[in-house]
């Protein structure tokens, strides 16, 4: 450590001589140390410490060797001696808790800095090497170097992070039961971590999985160390007055894993280290100063105390030097100080030598006035020289070149609007903000490219030769407005009967594969007739999702419902399948990996939960006819029966049976380049053969084996991930396409040479109703690999025959009278195909290919046919057969194929019986713990109430906040939404429309939500913090699924709802209503091209009652809602005349611009829930 600005005489003085604090500047000390400090004229000079005659240091014995300070009055926080250099690093607090230095930790070519949530490295002169930002979530209290270039940190949360130093990334995060690792230390055993709860943790070097555990303070850890097979610690220990500092240190054996005798010391303990020299020596340090040294397994003596004379009433840090010759001290006034046990210390055993900043050249220069214009420059010194200034340039080589301005973003262009001569248009993001990339050799071509860029708005909508990407293809995203969705057109996207489905959900990247499973008749039918008691079944939440899709006229869906069940799935989380909101928005995962192990999680989930036959009472529905008692329909359609061999070298053979719902394509590696159908590949993948090591029970010892695998049954779906993940992959698709359509352009030439000669010219027109041969036209033919049919056939061998498949091969080979069966041969016609859409602008986007169904078609549209169709999120469009089987490598990437068995609908009782009975309208116990019958707001419906068609019910919903929205401001001021706030419904409540407890409600049940809820919106909801835990909630708490039953049975049974909002309600709730079901006073008091009036605002105009007060009840807002359609019928005369009742709208507008559409402060609040029929229900 370097010292040579300090007065020699300073390292001869004895701490134990220290007389009182006096306001005088020592005469030993430096004035140099305090050019930047400031001092308080009228206070005590913090560092005017008096020093009596020195006192020459005894060898082996610590003494105070320097007092410096390092910041006036801002507490030291951590001291660190360097590793590798003399010098003595200390932290202290910032001006935020978050800036204060947690622990410092040498490297071979920097510094580390841990704060609450950043990790900063710095070299020893003061640049920043780099600094890590962590989540601000997080408190960090130590860090590990667990060699070079690995690091650990932990801190108060329930994990610790291990940090890369070299790529300065997360590499691993590891979970920690007990949270609060305060200190960490390592031997080459075990990782050591310190627990805030006084607890301490051994664990494995390699997995960080705990070893061992010692209880070490039932209060909570001040420190702790270890040296050989010793562990000793200090802490706090529980008392009835709170928590006491323990004079017992707590000593482990780590041979034996157990406790020895605890070490009595005479001070309070608040950082300890191991000094080894000749013995195992400890050092026990208390915050007022006092420290004994001791052995750990002897006894403490009273005489080897000695002190340290803090500034600062506290010392805060406390650090040994690696050679065990220096101790640091750091107070809580600032002031550090340093003791050894010799007059020249070494820190290190092998200190390099420091770099020092090079001092000032020039002392001191004149002031120059720049004001002065006769002011002369030679002032200023300049070296004298004979070479040839920078500012001489010639004028030949500094011509003025500036650089050329990069062209505007195809994409600024297509959506710009324009308002005068100024165009606005949304950031496509495609560029660093206010940076452009500087390419001098590539600037002419880049320009070049974009030379065909139309700068004017005519042209910009196709854009055919920017994009590859087809406009249908392209990612779809919802424009909100101020009205949210009530003005964004889908049917511009979709001018077909089927429903799409809403992307703005998290993890809705899975729409497409809904979809494919919807179009599967047999499918559609089995999971509408499941019902079980299960919270989450994904089979229950899917058959919801599939009545709304019946009930929807090419209105759009969103599968909110079935999403939350998916995202408590423990197996959808441990195989990677849920993607943060960040990922999604930036197309950071993989999406056809992703969509391939959904495929798979979902055929499997669908098949566990059909497999549970037990259904409750409370659910007792329609037995589906599909049910076995065996497997389950899901095994049955897709379940393929396989039989896998294991043959040894030595000759003996093993062979089990299983099953499997899927199959992956395996490609050849030697035949990339020649012809290779698809019907070879689909053979190869499903009978697979291939040399692994495994274990023969012959040789009892794993020995070389050839596996195969043959099948014994054929499913009636075949389900395929193509695995296309890289591009070995695509190029194999890509050459195979090249090679078919070589083939079939020499077919069909041959075919056409015996009729007639065409020039290449007239291929477009074969095609065509005009042309004399219906052959598919070269577009057709580009990109096409996959055969819409193939056939397969198991041999008496346990073979399997696979080949592509044409209907005319069938006509040829079969004849048409001969069904497949017969010959034991099944034919399977492609379904569908989900593919991935590359598209860099966007991150990429899934859509699907299927041939919807005559069924389909029969319900919606009334027609019977069959028809292949794009589905894109919500975009909807026919297509031609070919589009589905065609695949550009660039931009189109085949993920799943399905292919179903023909005349599979007629194998299947299709008939769909709903399993929800009028017993879900029946009491049911509430979750909450605390809820009593004097807290009941309702009263379920008797036998004799049962709803029936017509009934009216009034519907009220309130909703809590899981997500904010998220904004921009555009360029021209207005508020644009990128993504809208995700709420939850969380209370739902329906009040009798008539019979003698009219107005009294019947379903009044909160939602139990395990998600996080940001915001309960209390003020317009009445939701309160703790209303949804059933720990503590004293509501009727239910779950959705039991309340979502109530309201579809009620759908189903055909009751009106009368409400106001209801669109938003029903959306939440996750519900597809029919219009003529719907009465929502919204719309019933509301002028065309005006604004929508609110329900408090109704109820003082008609009704003169005053609610909403202090906060929405959903109770009082159905009951209003229903008086108000009572008053609506007197007004209107049951509809019968509009006129009049125009008239009465009229006013009702004319009052409300006059009042600023607001209700007059209440002089008492008049509500219907003080009503006399409020009251029959608490009497009740």
């Amino acid at each position: 450590m370097n010292f040579e600005g300090l007065d020699p005489g300073l390292a001869e003085y004895a701490p134990a001589m220290h007389s009182a604090l006096d306001p005088v500047l020592d005469a030993h000390l430096n004035p140099s140390l305090l050019q930047n400090v400031e001092l308080d004229p009228e206070g005590v000079a913090l560092e005017a410490l008096p020093v009596q005659e020195s006192v020459h240091i005894m060898e082996g014995v610590y003494s105070e060797l320097h007092s410096v300070v390092a910041e006036v009055g801002v507490p030291v926080t951590v001291s660190h001696f360097d590793l590798h250099e003399e010098m003595l690093w200390v932290g202290s607090h910032g001006v935020n808790s978050s800036d204060d230095i947690r622990q410092i930790q040498s490297l071979e070519n920097g510094i580390l800095f841990l704060t609450k949530n950043n990790l900063k490295y710095m070299a020893r002169g003061g640049l920043i090497i780099f600094d890590y930002l962590l989540d601000e979530s997080e408190d960090m209290q130590s860090l590990l170097l667990t060699d070079s270039s690995m690091l650990l940190v932990g801190g108060l949360q329930n994990h610790i992070l291990e940090i890369d130093l070299n790529t300065v990334q997360e590499t691993q995060k590891y979970a920690v039961e007990t949270p609060g690792v305060a200190i960490m230390r390592q031997t080459n055993r075990f990782f050591f971590c310190g627990h805030t709860s006084g607890k301490i943790s051994l664990r494995d070097l390699r997995t960080f999985k705990v070893e061992h555990e010692f209880e070490a303070f039932s209060g909570s850890l001040s420190d702790f160390d270890v040296h050989g097979n010793l562990l000793a610690s200090c802490g706090f220990s529980s008392r009835l007055t709170g928590l006491a500092c323990d004079r017992f240190l707590k000593v482990y054996d780590l041979r034996m894993m157990r406790a020895i005798t605890p070490l009595q010391v005479h001070v309070d303990p608040a950082f300890l280290r191991f000094i080894p020299t000749y013995t195992s020596r400890l050092a026990i340090i208390s915050q007022s100063g006092q420290c004994q040294f001791c052995e750990p397994t002897g006894l403490a003596n009273p005489a080897d105390i000695f002190h340290v004379n803090p500034v600062g009433p506290l010392l805060m840090t406390f650090d040994v030097s690696a050679s065990k010759q220096a101790l640091a001290f750091g107070d809580s006034e600032g002031c550090v100080h340093l003791w050894t046990d010799s007059p020249e210390p070494a820190f290190n055993p092998y200190s390099r030598e420091t770099e020092f900043a090079l001092p000032c050249l020039v002392d001191s220069l004149p002031p120059l006035d720049w004001s002065q214009e006769l002011l002369p420059l030679s002032l200023i010194p300049v070296p004298l020289t004979t070479d040839t200034l920078l500012s001489d340039w010639p004028a030949a080589n500094s011509a003025p070149a500036p650089r050329r301005a990069p062209p505007v973003d195809a994409e600024i262009l297509r959506a710009m609007k324009k308002v005068g001569f100024i165009g606005y248009a949304p950031n496509p993001r495609t560029r660093l903000r206010n940076q452009i990339p500087y390419r001098l050799k590539e600037s002419d071509s880049e320009f070049d490219s974009f030379s065909q860029v139309p700068e004017s708005p005519i042209g910009r909508e196709e854009e055919p030769h920017l994009h590859m990407v087809s406009k249908k293809y392209r990612k779809v995203t919802i424009k909100y407005s101020k009205l949210g969705l009530e003005d964004f057109d889908f049917k511009h996207y979709n001018k077909t009967l089927f429903a799409g489905l809403e992307p703005h959900i998290p993890n809705a990247y899975c729409n497409c594969m809904i979809q494919v499973l919807y179009f599967l008749e047999p499918v559609r039918c089995l999971i509408q007739n499941h019902l079980c008691q299960k919270e989450f079944c994904l089979a229950c939440e899917l058959g919801f999702l599939f009545h709304m899709l019946d009930l929807s006229r090419g209105d759009p869906c969103q599968g909110s419902n079935f999403l939350r069940a998916f995202r408590t799935i423990p197996e959808a989380s441990a195989l990677g399948l849920i993607l943060a909101d960040s990922d999604e928005a930036s197309g950071k995962g993989n999406l056809a990996r992703l969509i391939q192990r959904w495929n798979r999680f979902i055929l499997t989930q669908l098949h566990q939960d059909m497999q549970e036959l037990e259904v409750p009472q409370a659910y007792r529905g329609a037995a589906s006819s599909f049910c076995s008692s065996g497997d389950s329909v899901i095994g049955q359609l897709f379940s393929c029966e396989m039989e896998n061999c294991s043959l040894c070298r030595c000759g003996s053979e093993t062979v089990r049976a299983s099953s499997t719902l899927l199959f992956t394509l395996s490609y050849p590696e030697d035949k990339a380049g020649k012809n290779c159908d698809f019907a070879q590949v689909l053979k190869r993948s499903i009978c697979l053969e291939q040399n692994t090591q495994a274990w023969c029970d012959n040789c009892e010892k794993y020995q070389p084996t050839i596996q195969t695998r043959n099948i014994r049954h054929l499913p009636d779906i075949l389900v395929i991930n193509c695995e296309v993940n890289s591009v070995k992959e695509a190029d194999f698709w890509r050459m195979q396409a090249e090679v078919a359509f070589k083939m079939a352009i020499k077919k069909h030439s041959g075919e056409i040479s015996k009729n007639k000669e065409l020039a290449l010219s007239d291929w477009k027109e074969l095609g065509s109703p005009e042309g004399m041969l219906t052959c598919p036209s070269i577009e057709e033919l580009k990109n096409v690999w996959l055969p819409f049919s193939i056939r397969m056939k198991l041999t008496k061998n346990k073979g399997l025959d696979v080949c592509n498949w044409t209907d005319g091969d069938e006509m040829q080979v079969w004849g048409p009278a001969r069904a497949e069966e017969e010959h034991g041969v099944c034919v399977y016609d492609l379904m569908a195909t989900v593919v991935h859409i590359l598209d860099s602008r966007t991150g990429g986007s899934l859509v699907a290919h299927i041939k919807v169904g005559e069924t389909y078609h029969q319900r919606k549209e009334g027609v019977t046919h069959q028809q292949w169709y794009l589905f894109n999120d919500f975009l909807i469009e026919p297509i031609d057969k070919h589009e589905a089987v065609q695949f550009d490598m660039n931009w189109k990437v085949p993920a799943i194929l399905y292919y179903t068995k023909r005349n599979l609908n007629s194998k299947y009782n299709l008939h769909i019986k709903n399993p929800i009975e009028a017993s879900v309208l029946m009491a049911e116990a509430s979750l909450a713990r605390k809820q009593r019958k004097t807290h009941t707001t309702f009263i379920p419906l008797m036998l004799n109430e049962m709803p029936q068609v017509g009934d009216l019910v009034g519907l009220d919903a309130e909703f809590v906040t899981l997500n904010e929205e998220e904004a921009e401001l555009r360029s021209d001021g207005t508020k644009s939404t990128i993504k809208p706030s995700q709420m939850s419904v969380a209370r739902i409540t329906c009040v009798r429309g008539q019979g003698p407890n009219e107005g009294i409600p019947f379903i009044d049940d909160y939602i139990s939500t395990q998600e996080q809820v940001v915001d309960y919106l209390t003020q317009y909801s009445g939701i309160k913090p703790g209303d949804l835990d059933a720990k503590i909630s004293s509501k009727h708490l239910t779950t959705l699924k039991s309340t979502y039953l109530k309201l579809r049975f009620l759908i189903d049974i055909g009751v009106k709802f009368v409400g106001h909002g209801l669109q938003k309600d029903f959306r939440v709730i996750n519900l597809m209503v029919p219009k003529d079901q719907v009465l929502d006073t919204v719309y019933l008091f509301h002028m065309p091209r005006k604004r929508m009036i609110s329900l408090r605002f109704l109820a003082w105009y008609f009704l003169d009652l005053k609610i909403q007060g202090e906060t929405h009840d959903s109770i009082e807002d159905a009951r209003t809602a229903l008086q108000l359609y009572q008053k609506y019928l007197e007004l209107s005369k049951n509809g019968t005349e509009p006129e009049s009742f125009h008239k009465v709208l009229k006013g009702l507008y004319e009052k409300g611009r006059k009042m600023d559409w607001k209700v007059p402060e209440p002089e008492g609040q008049t509500s219907p829930k003080n009503a006399a029929v409020f009251s029959s229900v608490l009497a009740l």
